[in-house]
Order: structure tokens, then sequence, then C-alpha cells
């Protein structure tokens, strides 16, 4: 019972471990963000492994393919890099604050 009991743990703590850290990220108006097109609002941001994934408000997830490059020193906010394009944003990058990785976006 006990050894079970011990595996449940570990069996969920491992879990907790791999699900990372999420980051929000708000954006101002519609944007192009690597293949993906987002609605202005709220985003909670996840990477996962060579994807990052977005989930609105109403729990939707959207997933675009990204390049996770790491600095040497944390970044001290969560940050978007991104250029106007007509109505639209064109999201070149995100810094993940209290992190050191940025993660890059392909047209």
């Amino acid at each position: 019972m006990k050894k079970t009991l011990m595996i449940g743990v570990f069996a969920l703590a491992s879990l907790a471990f791999a699900s990372g850290k999420t980051y929000n990220v708000t954006l101002s108006k519609p944007a192009k963000v690597g293949s993906l097109q987002l609605l202005a609002g709220n985003y909670q941001l996840k990477v996962d492994g060579a994807n990052a994934v977005f989930t609105d408000a109403k729990r939707h997830s959207f997933s675009t393919t990204v390049k996770v490059e790491n600095g040497a020193k944390k970044f001290e906010y969560t940050a978007v890099d991104s250029t106007e394009s007509g109505a639209t944003e064109l999201v070149h990058s995100i810094t993940l604050g209290g992190s050191a990785t940025k993660i890059e976006f392909g047209d």
C-alpha cells in the first residue's frame, strides 16, 4: 500500500514539474504570432519544447512553433516585441519575465 501511494505521489510531483511556468501576455489589437492570428485580449503563454501555447480567457488553446533562445541574464518583465502591420500587430519575439528565455516567431 505504501509503495503504491509513494509511486502516485512521485507521479503527481513529476506532472507538476513538467507542466512548466505560464506567463501573462496582453495583446492590445489583433496580432499575427507565428502561424497564428490571435484576437486582442489576455492570454496565458506556456513554452512546451519548440512550441508556444497561448490560452485565452475561454480556455481555448492555440499553438505555434518557436525558436527558443536562452540569454545570459534573466529578463525583469515579460515583453512583446512587435511592429504594426495595418490593423494588426506582427509579433517578432516575446521575452519571458523572471527567466533568461526569449522566444522568436517565424513568418
